[in-house]
């Protein structure tokens, strides 16, 4: 993944300037306070339950003027609370000279075509050769302090080996104005995938899988809960209300090859962690070359051909990349509308498919 926690490409909304989150509760909150933050937290805030109930016991974590300290306090939906977060430690951003494909930018934006490969912002692992890193040097001090020294100006993030677009906050007005749009869903994002056999709306077993149906023009439509995976901390599962996040995801094949794979163009409704490779896979179409979620199925060298087979098994990385990206300029109001060309790996692997379909 991982860019943790922003994988697959994730709203990454934030604590105002003085580190305060408000949150409002919703119709399916638990009963217990804890609980019910855990689930209405934005999980681009990165609050694990048991960092919340550290929040709540040390006075953090209030309900109008009334403080809050008890785990187990009722909480009722359409509740507001206000979580007062200490700063995050801080991991030094250092400008390095890292050459950045730029689609656009302006005075108060930027929007990048990411290679496969780079982590989006420092984390421990992963403190240099990052896309804040590149940003630092290319942008200066103009980028938006409201993520802080490891984030600035990031309002979404997509995987390390996931490819394409996304767009950086020079100005604080920015990255409220476009963080604004992710939280409503009016940011249009496709991405393009290749996955294990070929969706087919007609499918008795896709029919049947919980969360998947049709809509017109043959697109498909996932719509689950998401949320860590209970025994690996590094993965996201599918569960159910009132548990996780609500996602939705919408795709439709775009080309077949041999029944084997196909290229499929997904869209996101909402930006959670992992959430196309996990929904792809909740429908038994795994990313190719995906190490977490792509499962172990085989290429037939007989319907695709040595060469298409083998390239399909031996993808290194998923194979997912952000396509397009549209949303209105936070400053201007204008329609921006931008896409980035599949990189020459998926591309290659792509033509390797279709020369033996």
């Amino acid at each position: 993944m991982a860019d943790v926690p922003f994988e697959d490409d994730e709203d990454a909304g934030a604590p105002d300037e003085n580190g305060v989150l408000t949150v409002t509760l919703g119709p399916d909150a638990p009963a217990r306070l804890d609980k019910a933050l855990a689930l209405a937290v934005p999980e681009e805030a990165v609050l694990s339950r048991s960092h919340l109930a550290r929040l709540i016991e040390s006075g953090a974590v209030s309900r109008g003027a009334e403080v809050v300290r008890d785990l187990k306090a009722k909480a009722k939906p359409g509740e507001v609370w206000t979580i007062r977060r200490a700063p995050a430690e801080e991991i030094e951003a250092r400008p390095e000279a890292i050459a950045l494909v730029v689609v656009h930018e302006d005075s108060d934006l930027i929007v990048i075509d990411k290679p496969a490969g780079m982590v989006v912002h420092p984390a421990p692992g992963s403190p240099n050769g990052t896309l804040v890193n590149a940003l630092l040097h290319h942008c200066g001090d103009t980028l938006s302090g409201i993520g802080g020294a490891r984030r600035p100006g990031i309002v979404h993030r997509i995987d390390k080996d996931t490819s394409g677009l996304l767009v950086v906050a020079k100005t604080d007005r920015a990255h409220q104005g476009l963080a604004a749009q992710f939280a409503a869903h009016t940011v249009t994002r496709h991405y393009m995938a290749v996955v294990h056999g070929v969706p087919q709306a007609a499918d008795p077993r896709l029919r049947g899988t919980r969360g998947v149906s049709a809509e017109a023009g043959g697109i498909l439509r996932i719509a689950t809960n998401l949320a860590r995976h209970r025994t690996d901390r590094q993965r996201q599962a599918v569960v159910w209300p009132p548990e996780g996040r609500h996602a939705v995801t919408r795709f439709r094949v775009v080309e077949d090859f041999a029944d084997q794979a196909a290229l499929v163009d997904c869209w996101l409704e909402t930006g959670r962690t992992h959430q196309i490779r996990v929904h792809l896979a909740h429908a038994g179409h795994g990313l190719l070359g995906d190490p977490v979620y792509g499962g172990k199925r085989t290429l037939s060298a007989k319907a695709l051909g040595p060469e298409g087979a083998a390239a399909g098994m031996a993808f290194p990385r998923q194979a997912l990349h952000a396509a397009t990206l549209g949303f209105d300029h936070p400053a201007t109001g204008a329609r921006l509308d931008f896409a980035a060309p599949l990189p020459p790996d998926m591309a290659a692997l792509i033509a390797a498919l279709r020369s033996g379909a």
